[in-house]
Order: C-alpha cells, then sequence, then structure tokens
C-alpha cells in the first residue's frame, strides 16, 4: 500500500485507504451468507450477510442492519475461511451528540465520536467495540438516512459500554441500542452502568450469551428494551439465559419506544420509576398474584343466555361463550334433539346469533328440515305429513333462511385438523358464537391409529384451545360407555366416569350434562321424558337434575315438565 501516496493525493489516498478497508470488510471470508437476492434493485445474487447480520449488496451498493430474506447459515457459500480482527481506531471528533440530546460527557465516557457536514449539522455517528481491551470495529451511523455500516468486524465483540464498566456491581442496564444505552446512562444520573447489545432485538440472545460470564459478578439485570413486539420477545429471551431472580425487564411508560425517546423530553423521573418498578422474569405462564390487579379487574368479553328451559338455569346460570359445554347419552336417548332446541332457540333469540352445526351422523338436508320443523311444529320429514310450498317456505324463512346458521356438509375428509379447521372457521370467519358438533366419537372411530383414547384426547385438547382463542361457546356431544347395571336405554343414570374413550372430555368440559331416558317404560309419560342431568358445572359447582323434558310426538317438540315420577326419587332413571 507504500505506493498509493506517490499516485494520489493525502485526501484521496485516505479515501481510498476507507473504502479499502471497508471493501475488506466485505470479503468472503466475512460472511456467513452470499449470492443472495437483493429487494432494492433486484439482483438475484449480489446480497452477502455478515456474521452480525448485517448486509451488503455489491449492484446496488445498499447495505442495511437486518436482512429480511430468508436463508440458512452457510448457505449459497462457495467457501467460508477464518474472519481475520483488524485492528482500528475510530475516527472523528468528541462532541455532544444534539440530535438525540447526549452530552458530550457521555458521548465521550462511552468513545462515541462524530462527524459533522459543511453546515455544522451532524453526519455520522461512530460507535467503537472492542475486544480485550482494543478496538476491533466501529459501527458508523448516517444521522440522515439512518443507515449504517460496520467497519472492522463485531463477530468476537464486547457489548456496546461494556469497556467503561467495572467487572463488579450491584446494577447493570442492557438496552437495544448504542444510543439508548447512552440514554440510559443519562437518565439514571450516571450512577449505573448501562451496556447495549450489538445489532438490536434479532441478535440480543446470541450477544448475552457470549458475554454471559460478565454478568455473573453484577447482582441485578435490567433489561431495558424498546416497547414494540420484537423488543418485548427478545427481553424475555435474554432473561431467560440468567438465574432466577437475579434478572429483571423494564416496561417503558406512557408509549414511549425506547429510552432515548424518554431522554429527549427529559423525562427521567418517569424513566427511573419505571426502572425501579422493573419486574423480576419469570418464565410464561408464572404470575405473580401482587401482579394481578389489572387481570380480576379488567373485564372479560364473555357474554351469556338463559337456556329456553327455566329450570336448567337454577343450576347453570345460562349459556356463556368461552366455555366447552358437552352432551352424553346412551344411544336413542335424544341428544340430537336436544341440540335441535338448543339451535333454534338460540337463533331467534332477540338479536340472535349466528349458530355452526356440524351433524356428523345425518345429512344436511336432514338437519335443515328438523330446524324447519320445530318452526312448524310438526315433523316435516314423515311421509304422512303435507304441507303446501308456501307454508314450508315461512319456516325456512324463519330458520335456514335466517342467515344466522352454517351447516358443515360432512362429504369430505373428517380428519381431526379437518374439523378442527371447520370450527375455526364458522368461529373466525362467519362469526359464530355458539358451534355444536355431533358427535365427536364417530370423528376418531376410523382413526388410522386405532387408538381412539388418543384422538379423542388430541381433539378434544384442539377444541378446548380453540374456545380459549375464539370466545365461542362450544357443544361437544359425545357417547357413554355401557354402565355395569342399568342400562342407560333402561333410565340407568349417567355419570362422569362412564364419558367414552378418553377422561380428558370430563376434565377440559366446563359444563357435562346428562340426558336419561327409560325409553322402555310401560308409563308413556315417563318413557318420553328426559331428566337433563348436570354432571360437571365449572362456574357456579351446582350438579344434579336440572330439569325434565317431554318430547311431544306429535310437534316434535321438548316441553318442560314436573318430575313424572310421582315420588320424585330420580335414582331410578
Amino acid at each position: 500500500m507504500s505506493f498509493l501516496p506517490l499516485l494520489l493525493g493525502k485526501a484521496t489516498a485516505l479515501t481510498f485507504i476507507g473504502e479499502f478497508m471497508d471493501k475488506l470488510d466485505h470479503d468472503q471470508s466475512n460472511w456467513k451468507a452470499q449470492h443472495l437476492p437483493c429487494e432494492s434493485c433486484g439482483s438475484s445474487d449480489a446480497v452477502c450477510v455478515n456474521e452480525d447480520d448485517s448486509w451488503h449488496c455489491f449492484s446496488c451498493e445498499t447495505h442495511g442492519q437486518d436482512y429480511d430474506g430468508e436463508y440458512e447459515s452457510g448457505e449459497y457459500m462457495t467457501g467460508q475461511s477464518e474472519q481475520k480482527v483488524l485492528a482500528i481506531k475510530t475516527e472523528g471528533i468528541v462532541g455532544a451528540l444534539e440530535d438525540r440530546k447526549i452530552t458530550s460527557t457521555t458521548a465521550k465516557k462511552y468513545g462515541v465520536t462524530i462527524r459533522r457536514n459543511n453546515d455544522g449539522s451532524i453526519k455520522n455517528h461512530l460507535y467503537p467495540y472492542y475486544k480485550d481491551g482494543e478496538q476491533v470495529a466501529q459501527k458508523i451511523r448516517d444521522v440522515q438516512d439512518k443507515d449504517f455500516r460496520i467497519e472492522g468486524t463485531v463477530r468476537d465483540a464486547e457489548l456496546f459500554g461494556m469497556h467503561t464498566v467495572q467487572k463488579k456491581g450491584k446494577y447493570i442496564t442492557i438496552t437495544e441500542g448504542e444510543c439508548d444505552a447512552m440514554a440510559a446512562y443519562e437518565l439514571m444520573g450516571s450512577k449505573w452502568a448501562v451496556v447495549s447489545v450489538i445489532n438490536g432485538a434479532s441478535s440480543a440472545p446470541k450477544d448475552i450469551k457470549r458475554n454471559l460470564e460478565f454478568f455473573n459478578d453484577f447482582e441485578t439485570i435490567v433489561v431495558c428494551f424498546d416497547a414494540d413486539k420484537a423488543g418485548k420477545d427478545a427481553a424475555k429471551k435474554v432473561a431467560e439465559l440468567f438465574p432466577p431472580s437475579k434478572c429483571k425487564i423494564m416496561s417503558l411508560p406512557d408509549d414511549y419506544k425506547d429510552a432515548n425517546d424518554m431522554l429527549r423530553v427529559n423525562k427521567k423521573q418517569a424513566f427511573m420509576s419505571a426502572w425501579w418498578d422493573a419486574k423480576l422474569f419469570a418464565p410464561d405462564g408464572i404470575v405473580r398474584g401482587d401482579d394481578m390487579w389489572g387481570v380480576v379487574t379488567e373485564e372479560i368479553n364473555q357474554s351469556f343466555v338463559e337456556y329456553p328451559w327455566q329450570s336448567m338455569n337454577d343450576l347453570t346460570y345460562g349459556i356463556r361463550t368461552h366455555e366447552l359445554i358437552t352432551i352424553t347419552a346412551g344411544s336413542g336417548m335424544g341428544k340430537s334433539q336436544f341440540v335441535r332446541e338448543l339451535v333454534y332457540y338460540l337463533m331467534n333469540i332477540e338479536n340472535g346469533s349466528n349458530v355452526g352445526l356440524l351433524m356428523m351422523e345425518e345429512s344436511i338436508r336432514r338437519t335443515g328440515l328438523s330446524l324447519m320443523s320445530l318452526s312448524a311444529n310438526q315433523l316435516l320429514h314423515l311421509p304422512d305429513v303435507h304441507i303446501d310450498k308456501d307454508e314450508l317456505r315461512q319456516h325456512y324463512d324463519a330458520t335456514l333462511g335466517t342467515g344466522r346458521v352454517f351447516l358443515y356438509d360432512s362429504f369430505g375428509s373428517n380428519s381431526i385438523d379437518n374439523i378442527v379447521s371447520r370450527v375455526r372457521y364458522m368461529a373466525k370467519g362467519l362469526d359464530c358464537k355458539y358451534i355444536f358438533l355431533d358427535h365427536v366419537s364417530i370423528i376418531v372411530s376410523d382413526q388410522q391409529n386405532g387408538d381412539e383414547r388418543k384422538a379423542l384426547d388430541e381433539i378434544v385438547t384442539k377444541l378446548r384451545t380453540l374456545v380459549q382463542e375464539t370466545g365461542i361457546a362450544l357443544f361437544l356431544v359425545s357417547h357413554l360407555k355401557r354402565p355395569g347395571g342399568t342400562s342407560h336405554e333402561e333410565g340407568g343414570m349417567t355419570s362422569l366416569s362412564q364419558l367414552r374413550g378418553s377422561a380428558g372430555i370430563g376434565q377440559l368440559s366446563d359444563m357435562v350434562i346428562g340426558l336419561e331416558r327409560d325409553g322402555q317404560h310401560d308409563d308413556p309419560v315417563i318413557r318420553n321424558t328426559t331428566t337433563v342431568r348436570i354432571l360437571k358445572n365449572r362456574f357456579s359447582g351446582l350438579t344434579g337434575p336440572a330439569c325434565y323434558l317431554h318430547y311431544d310426538k306429535d310437534t316434535g317438540r321438548m316441553v318442560e315438565v314436573d318430575n313424572p315420577n310421582d315420588a320424585g326419587d330420580d335414582d331410578e332413571f
């Protein structure tokens, strides 16, 4: 390089050397991926990505901090060799970062310098990075376009500001950027140590992991990352690297994005309050009781309506959204008719809601006619029932024609994932507040692995998660196992232990409703009266017989009646 001054003027030579050094940093030995596409110029293979995720396009000469494209480390590489670390020295002059409200004293402490334009305004910030007491890189940030480039390498560099910190102390704060580190340092009265990760939230866990030993001698670590989603997620990942009760996560007040935002408007007191109030990190799922005031006072968007049979409401307090309700009974006990009554009622109450139906054992035509039958008070599917088309249309308009009923035509795949996706679509895409699945056993009966219990656990778990996700009320029809004594078809009492296939159904349900009827009794009233028994009630804890519903074979309706057993002892059911 000694021939350069002979060929070029001094200023030109310095410029050339700077460009050479920059190009050296872009040598393929420094890149973890190359020949990637560039969104700026459209080149298909001109971008290279460095170890710190900074990138450079050799076609249009644009560069940036984080490459947005997807790639695997080493992808498109023709070869990779050990990167050479260069000792460099930060250029520029010491001065206040007026654009960031950072004093010259703080800038000098951190070794940050500036370059000015001809008009005196700041052109660049220059942030030094060190390794074992020797500067190995400088990050040059352009004030106007906020872009930056790195001279040297930060692959093995210490965190920004580590060279200013004593090796032990009571507190140390970690920020997401260099200016935030200096801002936090000033906001805290230059009292406690502050460092920054190298390349923002994306590199934070990796940067901290590489420097974990440095933090061992500090009593408390406070993470002060940006208030956006990326910053919050990165803060949790960083906190997980430290022992329990050592790391706190700070929440910035009043919608401030970062520490530097607060310094610019002189919010020292607000910052310190937030800093002192930083919460000890706990893994997801662990919540402190004294942090739950907002949780217990929050209004939950849970609505409820009454059941169509008044006596049921005395035990259940009505139908609530955000709940999984299981309906169970023996074969031929009227589960489907019970469901139809609920559907017809829910769609016709004041300001009726959209209702979704997945009736797996009958055609959508049969389901549709059954709903219309409730409006007509006669069984429209029977051959001896005759009704003119105009009247039929009236009942259609009162049920299917309302636009509030959506049915699943189960002609395709009935796999678990397919059914769950249909329920989700009804909830989110069709705004169905109430959804009925009749019945769950048919979905798992033909699973290829043959493990019905495992399949039931899987689908009920997924459906329960879906209830929490969407806020719907999901009615799930399930079959019972045969009891040891009196059969369900002869009035045997239902119980949670008889739920077919999986204990998970009972465990995950908010409410379980059992239907009981002696279909062989000599008395036609008893023979056609169903006992509705609440087997589980998470909301109030009240269980037992809720009401008695008589099936009118002429109208096809279930009507609430008194207990048909004169003695009032429903143990016979």
